[in-house]
C-alpha cells in the first residue's frame, strides 16, 4: 500500500557551523552568508547545531544574536543547546535578548542528560561537586519558567534602580518565546515528556531503538507517543540528511557518495548499549532522493521538514545543496515559496 503523499508547508535548513580551527572567523561568517542565502530561497527556518570542544559553533546564543542583524525573515534556531552546561536563569536572559533583538524569530531546541564530554568540560564549567548536579529535564522546566518573567520575591519586594524603584523580574521579556521551546526527542521517554509539558518536537535522522531495529518503526512509535500525551497544535519538525547531486560538478558528486557511502555500516544495526538508530543518508538526483522520500513513513505525519547539512563540506557545496532542495525537491513536497513579509511568526 502507498503512502499518502506528503504536504510539507515549512522548508528548514540545519548547519553544524563548521570552519577551520586556525581561522574560526573565516567559517563563522560564511555561516551567517549562509543563513542569509537561505532566507534570499525561501527557507522558512535555519537552525545551527551547538557544539562544544569541536571547530564549530560554541555557543548558539552568541552566534544567533549576530544572525538576527543579518536576517529581516526567516526563523532562526537551535538545535540543540544540551542544558546541562547552562545556567537556566543566565541562558533566558540571553535567549530573551537574541530574540528581542531578532523581532520574535527566536526558536530554542533543547536536550537534557548529562551532557557530552562532561568528564572534560565539567571540572572547567562548574564549580564543587558538579558530578551531583541534576541534568534531568527538570533543569529545562526551570529554564523555561524563567522565561516567563514572573515576579521576584513577594509585592514588597523592590530593587533600586537608575530609573527608581521596581519590582524585579528577567529582563528583557520576550513574549512569545516560550511557545517556540522544542525539545530533540529521540526515545519514547523524551517524546512523551516534551508532549506532556507542551514543547515542539524536533526529530531527525538519531533515535533509540526501543524494541525494534527498525529506525522508521522507533521513530513512528516516538512520534505516535508524543502527540497522544501532548498539547494539540504544537509543531514537529522532520530533520533527514539530503544531499542532491543535480548542481554538482562529477568530482562533487562522487565527493558526496563517498561521504554517504561511509557512514552506511553504522545504519545496519543498533549501535552501542543505548542501541541509537541511524537513517541512512539521501544521497541522489532529485528524482531518486524524492522517490526516498515518498517512502519515508514519517513524512507525511508532518508539515515541517529540516534539511541537515552535512559535516565537513565547502560553502559552496553547502549553497548548492540548498540551492538544489529549494527549487527542485520541496516543491514537490507540497512547499511553496511565500513573497517576502509574509513569512509565519509563531
Amino acid at each position: 500500500m502507498s503512502l499518502p503523499r506528503p504536504s510539507i508547508s515549512h522548508i528548514g535548513f540545519l548547519s553544524p557551523g563548521n570552519y577551520p580551527a586556525a581561522d574560526p572567523l573565516s567559517g563563522l561568517e560564511k555561516t551567517l552568508q549562509l543563513l542569509e542565502y537561505g532566507e534570499a530561497l525561501g527557507f522558512e527556518s535555519a537552525w545551527v547545531r551547538q557544539r562544544h570542544l569541536e571547530p564549530g559553533i560554541s555557543s548558539a546564543t552568541a552566534f544567533l544574536a549576530a544572525a538576527t542583524q543579518r536576517t529581516s525573515r526567516i526563523q532562526l534556531g537551535t538545535a540543540v543547546i544540551p542544558i546541562g552546561y547552562e545556567s537556566p536563569y543566565r541562558l533566558a536572559e540571553d535567549l530573551s535578548t537574541v530574540d528581542v533583538l531578532s523581532g520574535g524569530r527566536l526558536n530554542v531546541g533543547l536536550s537534557a542528560g548529562r551532557p557530552l564530554h562532561a568528564d572534560l568540560i565539567g571540572p572547567l564549567a562548574f564549580d564543587g561537586d558538579w558530578e551531583s548536579y541534576d541534568f534531568s529535564h527538570e533543569r529545562v522546566l526551570r529554564f523555561v519558567e524563567n522565561l516567563r518573567s514572573p515576579l521576584i520575591g513577594d509585592e514588597t519586594t523592590f530593587i533600586k534602580t537608575p530609573f527608581g524603584p521596581q519590582r524585579p523580574r528577567l529582563q528583557p521579556h520576550a513574549k512569545g518565546l516560550t511557545d517556540r521551546i522544542w525539545y530533540g526527542g529521540g526515545s519514547l521517554r523524551s517524546a512523551g515528556w516534551a508532549g506532556r509539558n507542551g514543547f515542539n518536537l524536533l526529530i531527525g535522522n538519531v533515535t533509540t531503538g526501543e524494541e525494534t531495529d527498525d529506525f522508521f518503526v522507533a521513530q513512528l512509535r516516538q512520534l505516535e507517543t508524543y502527540r497522544a500525551v501532548g498539547e494539540g497544535g504544537r509543531r514537529v519538525a522532520l530533520g533527514r540528511v539530503i544531499v542532491p547531486l543535480d548542481g554538482a560538478d562529477a568530482k562533487t558528486r562522487q565527493r558526496y557518495r563517498d561521504y554517504a557511502a561511509g557512514r552506511t555500516e553504522r545504519t545496519l544495526t543498533p549501535q552501542g548499549e543505548r542501541r541509537t538508530l541511524y537513517a541512512r543518508d539521501i544521497v541522489g538526483t532529485s528524482e531518486e532522493i524524492l522517490e526516498r522520500l515518498f517512502a519515508d513513513p514519517i513524512l507525511p505525519h508532518v508539515s515541517e521538514l529540516r534539511l541537515e547539512l552535512p559535516y565537513e563540506f565547502e560553502d559552496e557545496e553547502y549553497r548548492q545543496i540548498v540551492h538544489d532542495f529549494v527549487t527542485r525537491i520541496a516543491p514537490e513536497l507540497g512547499w511553496s515559496s511565500r513573497p517576502p513579509g509574509s513569512g509565519e511568526q509563531q
